[in-house]
């Protein structure tokens, strides 16, 4: 067999930085291979762990990197690999696949094809991979990122999932006896943050990282019309991260990142004989910048976002439009030490556009609207759905009313709340309807099988939460105007 072509990755990956920070002295990472090629960009480095990390004793680290997987279906579950890669034939049921930094999970099932295998995955939470080990890096800078659009995924269609994939009135066929043309595969990633995917009957397009991260979404079935831009704003970014594990636990956990935060929204809506929606889905895209190999544990600092919307129209003729923004915090993050966590952000909130007095529309009935806006930033490994590590996740959503223009004589309530929700700890969490199709798999396999892999939780890791801002406003200030939704 021909070898495939490389290119230098030099230009893919962010510069080694130096380690600092640790309570105890780290053996120094592995640069960068300057040989690693097209494929370990496309699908993720390799993983050589050095001896101060010990990984979990079901771990099969696959030869090869990226080099040995052929395609990864756009769901991002099933991986084509080379038979004859190193230690691919001792992956198994239960076991856990590493073949690179993107292509980490707990093998579900694993199929011959010709000269390949089908493995297909779920998710592992970090400590599920390493036993013991202290991962740390200081002034990670999150400029020049790599964009990985997931394509023609399951968990991005609106329309019903076919019953071989559901098993809704017919028996689940294996997804790793698939053919290739039942299952479209990832494309490949591309430079720069902005990129434009579908998902759930939304038009999305997803930016980073000039000003912030954010999502300009619209969606138009005929009787329902939304365009909109939700943005988390901030200015240079940097971030620096701190992971201890021993014994297959979390001992300590930091994430912070500075750039100086605010929120932005614009939105315009409308119904002409439309029916009510409401959608919430991830965008189907990651924003990654490779950190490199701490402890030769390739690492990456991911972006990934979710947007949700729900319409509360009262009438079937109707418009709002309205946009604000809000500064927010200057650094946003946490830390976990002995038992105990606690967000550090360093809030300020000031408004630098109301939301409020920019309402405006043609409101034949009540209109209300609800945008909610997820950013969530993970340091750790694997891909999608399934990314495990240390994240914190801001979540912040925008309701607005505009009260009916045939009231306008009595009272035009206008209204808006503004809440905003900090989420983090270590570990994933993916979605229910993504977690219903795995488990409905694995209730396929035999007995034995299905009670070693054992069901699929929706997340895993110790998580906590915080309330980093709720606020209110109704003009005027009169009981009919009720409160604005949330």
């Amino acid at each position: 067999m021909r070898p495939r072509p490389r290119r230098a990755l030099a230009a893919a990956v962010v510069a080694l930085l130096v380690l600092a920070g640790c309570a105890d002295p780290q053996p120094a990472d592995r640069p960068a291979d300057p040989a690693a090629g097209a494929d370990d960009l496309r699908y993720g480095p390799a993983p050589v762990p050095e001896p101060g990390v010990t990984l979990q004793p079901d771990v099969v680290l696959v030869g090869g990197g990226g080099r040995s997987v052929r395609s990864v279906t756009a769901d991002g579950l099933t991986w084509r690999l080379d038979r004859r890669a190193r230690n691919a034939d001792a992956l198994a049921p239960g076991k856990v696949m590493f073949v690179t930094g993107r292509g980490v999970g707990r093998v579900l099932d694993v199929a011959p094809d010709g000269g390949d295998l089908l493995v297909t995955i779920g998710p592992v939470d970090i400590t599920e991979v390493v036993r013991d080990g202290t991962f740390a890096r200081r002034g990670i800078t999150l400029a020049d990122p790599i964009v990985y659009p997931a394509g023609a995924a399951s968990w991005a269609d609106d329309a019903p999932a076919p019953p071989s994939t559901y098993g809704r009135s017919a028996p689940l066929r294996r997804p790793a006896a698939r053919a290739p043309a039942d299952q479209p595969v990832q494309p490949p990633p591309q430079r720069g943050g902005d990129v434009a995917a579908t998902a759930h009957g939304y038009q999305v397009y997803s930016t980073c990282c000039t000003n912030g991260v954010g999502v300009h979404f619209t969606y138009d079935d005929g009787g329902v019309r939304l365009v909109g831009t939700v943005t988390l704003t901030f200015s240079r970014p940097d971030a620096t991260f701190h992971l201890a594990i021993g014994g297959g636990t979390v001992t300590r956990a930091e994430l912070e990142i500075g750039g100086g935060f605010g929120i932005k929204v614009d939105f315009e809506g409308g119904i002409r004989d439309g029916r009510n929606h409401s959608r919430s889905f991830p965008v189907p895209v990651d924003i990654t910048f490779p950190i490199g190999q701490v402890l030769g544990i390739p690492l990456s600092f991911t972006i990934g976002q979710t947007l949700s919307v729900t319409t509360a129209f009262g009438a079937k003729l109707g418009t709002v439009k309205g946009s604000g923004e809000f500064a927010l915090a200057g650094s946003l993050g946490f830390g976990y030490a002995d038992g105990a966590a606690g967000p550090r952000i360093s809030k300020r909130v000031q408004r630098r556009s109301s939301l409020l007095n920019s309402l405006t529309g043609v409101p034949v009935g009540v209109m209300g609207l609800v945008i909610r806006h997820g950013v969530r930033f993970t340091v750790g490994i694997s891909a999608f759905l399934f990314t495990a590590g240390v994240y914190f996740e801001l979540v912040t959503s925008y309701g607005s009313t505009l009260g009916s223009a045939l009231g306008a004589p009595y009272a035009q309530c206008r209204g808006v709340g503004i809440g905003v929700r900090a989420v983090f700890g270590v570990g994933y969490r993916i979605l229910e309807p993504v977690v219903r199709v795995l488990n409905t798999f694995l209730s396929l396999l035999t007995p034995h099988r299905a009670a070693a892999i054992g069901p699929i939780p929706a997340q895993a890791g110790p998580r906590w939460s915080t309330t980093v801002h709720d606020a209110e406003e109704v003009v005027p200030d009169v009981a009919v105007c009720g409160r604005p939704p949330r």
